[in-house]
């Protein structure tokens, strides 16, 4: 088993799974950390970060892998302003929750209405109270956060199928050695080889979606505008206007609030379903953020203690 592991977020990857795994999973703020080497799909969300059994693992991770990489300049090269001096483990504070405003999303909870899992989540909330946050209830970036996802959705198809073409073509590019070159490539290795690369169960139609793009044009520049137009009007307003230091919400539920906008959150295991199922909570915050949501994740991991060691049969 591993101590500590590494994944890439676009939207939810290291999210995701870390709130079904009962495990901490950190999605650091884009060009903390650097994507060199990274098989990417964008780099407009594209961000490395841990996956540990505790915030304080996931936190020490990070603190390793930060900084700097002239491989990944532009996006390191900016991000470099966030990075506090001394590093982030001096954020692992117990009292992390007291006076932080925590913003609530109520309309990513609807769907948990009348489950264990939505009173396990109100329990929660009255920790992070009684350990001294302010909890501002009944927030919504909009009306309707179905239909901004499906907004989000949208654009991201449109913005990600181009800009992985790009992506997975430059990675190839630089492997010493690899028996393909480009996405047309690998689109005629798995025709060839369909048992092995399992074409009837997976396909590969977005493979050859984006093989079809022609670059950034103007269509994919009015979907990158839009993205950061529902970022800076969605989440970035909503956060400032209320003076949030977090919002929280279930599980990776609202990755893409996050994602779209290069933003950091934190997942940290809150329960499980009634079959057992873990769920986590997430903690986001705007870019930069990353001392905020450490001091709060690891705080309420602290007064609630939830994660339980996997049993392995013998």
């Amino acid at each position: 088993m591993a101590a500590v592991t590494l994944g890439t977020d676009t939207d939810g990857s290291i999210l995701c799974p870390s709130s079904f795994n009962s495990v901490v999973g950190i999605r650091p703020t884009l060009g903390l950390t650097s994507r060199a080497g990274v098989v990417s799909i964008t780099p407009l969300q594209d961000t490395v970060g841990p996956i540990c059994r505790t915030v304080s693992d996931a936190v020490h991770v990070l603190d390793a892998v930060i900084g700097y990489d002239e491989h990944d300049a532009a996006a390191t090269g900016a991000a470099s302003k966030y990075i506090p001096p001394g590093g982030y483990a001096q954020f692992l504070r117990k009292d992390g929750l007291r006076g932080k405003r925590v913003g609530v999303l109520r309309g990513f909870f609807q769907s948990y209405a009348g489950t264990q899992r939505l009173r396990v989540y109100e329990q929660h909330l009255a920790t992070m109270r009684k350990h001294g946050a302010v909890v501002v209830d009944n927030l919504r970036v909009t009306a309707n956060p179905t239909a901004l996802l499906d907004d989000i959705s949208s654009n991201e198809g449109i913005a990600v199928v181009a800009e992985f073409k790009l992506s997975i073509n430059a990675y190839l590019a630089d492997l010493v050695y690899s028996p393909v070159h480009s996405l047309a490539d690998i689109i005629v290795f798995n025709n060839a080889h369909p048992i092995e690369e399992r074409m009837k169960d997976f396909g590969q139609d977005d493979l050859i979606a984006a093989q079809n793009t022609s670059g950034i044009g103007p269509v994919e520049r009015v979907a990158i505008r839009r993205l950061k137009e529902l970022s800076a009007n969605g989440l970035e307003k909503l956060m400032k206007e209320h003076q949030l230091d977090a919002i929280v919400t279930p599980g990776s539920d609202a990755s893409s609030l996050l994602a779209t906008g290069g933003h950091p959150g934190m997942i940290v295991p809150a329960g499980f379903n009634e079959q057992g199922v873990p769920f986590g909570i997430c903690f986001g915050g705007l870019q930069g953020y990353e001392p905020r949501l450490i001091e709060m994740a690891y705080a309420f991991e602290q007064a609630t203690k939830v994660r339980k060691p996997p049993m392995f049969k013998p």
